[in-house]
């Protein structure tokens, strides 16, 4: 696989890519625009979240940029997309972990979850079928790519759980799902 940087693209190009709708089930059923897609009500279509730890179990957190069409301004996990229709969720994964991040990371998908979230500032609708990967980042620091990430952090799980509880409004609403999903598979990694 090659990292193409060029293939970033602005906010406004994102939302004419393609994304590959599923059923419940996640089997594919067709494809339509990504602003078609996060159109309330919403269509169910692929993605997935990313979530990097460091050495001693720190997560790699990013405040999405106010430029984005959905939770701007928001904390969320590493990073987010959708693949093409027909892409390897692990494939388009990596990509945007250099798009956003700058960095590339062994990546494990460790399970998926639905879920539907409005938008209440921007209006738009996520209705999507996610599929968490998880991964090490090891001797590499991360370069943000400013287009896309307001700000970052590393943080602790438990850390991350209390601000969940405290402040849920200043999260994705994917949020507590990804950490779930990622902290299982690392705990049944441990065992």
């Amino acid at each position: 696989m090659t990292l193409d940087s060029t293939a970033t693209g602005s906010a406004t190009d994102r939302e004419a890519l393609p994304v590959e709708l599923v059923d419940e089930q996640g089997r594919a059923v067709g494809a339509c625009p990504v602003a078609d897609a996060h159109t309330a009500p919403g269509r169910l279509h692929r993605a997935f979240s990313v979530m990097l730890f460091d050495r001693s179990g720190r997560m790699l957190m990013q405040r999405r940029a106010a430029v984005k069409t959905r939770f701007p301004l928001l904390w969320t996990n590493t990073c987010c997309g959708h693949p093409a229709p027909g892409q390897a969720v692990a494939d388009a994964a990596a990509v945007r972990l250099w798009e956003e991040f700058g960095v590339t990371a062994e990546l494990t998908e460790v399970g998926e979850f639905q879920y539907r979230a409005a938008d209440p500032s921007t209006g738009r609708v996520e209705y999507e079928y996610d599929h968490v990967l998880i991964g090490l980042l090891e001797d590499t620091a991360p370069q943000p790519n400013p287009a896309e990430i307001e700000d970052f952090s590393w943080v602790r799980p438990d850390k991350l759980r209390t601000a969940l509880a405290d402040a849920p409004e200043a999260h994705t609403p994917w949020l507590a799902q990804v950490l779930e999903l990622a902290e299982r598979a690392l705990l049944d990694g441990a065992r």
